[in-house]
């Protein structure tokens, strides 16, 4: 059914419209995830730090047995969104969860109220619910509570029998985002047997004053922030190139959309134009017939 030239009009300004929200969208997705991915560059050099004093402690402590074979709780750390306009990110998190924890029980730390509801979808049960940041200022704050949250379940079982997690989404080298689920706790065994075995390039040798037992819980704690800094940081800039990659596709389909529009009213106008000169035409060809003939008297 055709459509009348002032629909047509309308429905162009209101798809012009939705293009400019489109726009801004994919805008403000580039421009956030840039500040993003800044901070979890920045969190490596503190990383890179509190794995160097871990090297000097284990270097001079000897071996450590801080290792469980088995472990009485294991707990998982989720990162999602709250932002909408990302797709199925939520619910494609929860479901890889799923698939990784199976029927095990599980402490489910959640960040995004929509992740726990597609937590919830897969039958997953959520014990706390964090509120993802909403900037870059607010990463260290909830890198901060997370961590506070893994002490008070730590300490509230054992330190070495608690399995810590991280799921969250974050960069493969094609550029595309990948599902990735990073053992935190208990610490990897190559890891600290490299640690121990390597050796201490300096002249000086390390050397501390703390009790070895609480200068390393402080340094599994520094160990415990950094990684969720990186996490929560790396799962930001994935969630923004998720909005940006679906701003792009909806801002090409609205743009065919504008051309389908603009061939459709220029078809209707040029019918309209075509309909009204042959209304004059017609009218004209009438009052011809209708035209008396004059007679010229001899």
């Amino acid at each position: 059914m055709a459509q009348s030239l002032e629909a047509l009009t309308r429905r162009m300004t209101g798809m012009k419209g939705i293009r400019g929200v489109v726009h801004t969208m994919k805008t403000l997705s580039v421009i956030n995830a840039a500040p993003y991915e800044h901070a979890a560059q920045a969190v490596e050099a503190y990383h890179a730090t509190i794995l160097t004093g871990l090297h000097a402690f284990l270097s001079q402590a000897g071996a450590l047995d801080a290792l469980a074979p088995d472990v009485a709780a294991q707990v998982y750390v989720v990162f999602g969104t709250d932002h909408g306009l990302c797709g199925n990110y939520n619910e494609a998190l929860a479901q890889h969860v799923k698939t990784r924890v199976g029927t095990a029980p599980v402490t489910i730390l959640c960040v995004g109220a929509q992740m726990a509801d597609a937590l919830a979808d897969q039958h997953l049960d959520v014990d706390a619910v964090f509120f993802p940041p909403a900037s870059v200022d607010g990463i260290g704050r909830m890198a901060n509570l997370l961590t506070q949250k893994l002490d008070e379940i730590r300490q509230g079982i054992s330190p070495k029998d608690v399995s810590v997690s991280l799921a969250y989404f974050a960069r493969s080298a094609a550029g595309t985002r990948d599902a990735e689920i990073k053992a935190l706790l208990p610490l990897d065994a190559v890891l600290i047997a490299q640690m121990q075995t390597k050796p201490w390039a300096s002249r000086s040798l390390p050397y501390f004053s703390m009790a070895p037992a609480a200068l390393f819980q402080a340094l599994l704690r520094g160990h415990l922030f950094a990684s969720l800094f990186r996490a929560a940081a790396e799962a930001l800039v994935t969630e923004n190139a998720a909005r940006l990659a679906l701003m792009q596709q909806a801002e090409q389909s609205v743009d065919e959309r504008l051309d389908a529009l603009l061939s459709e009213t220029r078809t209707v106008r040029q019918n309209d134009i075509t309909t009204e000169l042959l209304d004059v035409i017609i009218g004209f060809e009438a009052l011809k017939k209708r035209k008396p003939k004059t007679t010229i008297d001899p």
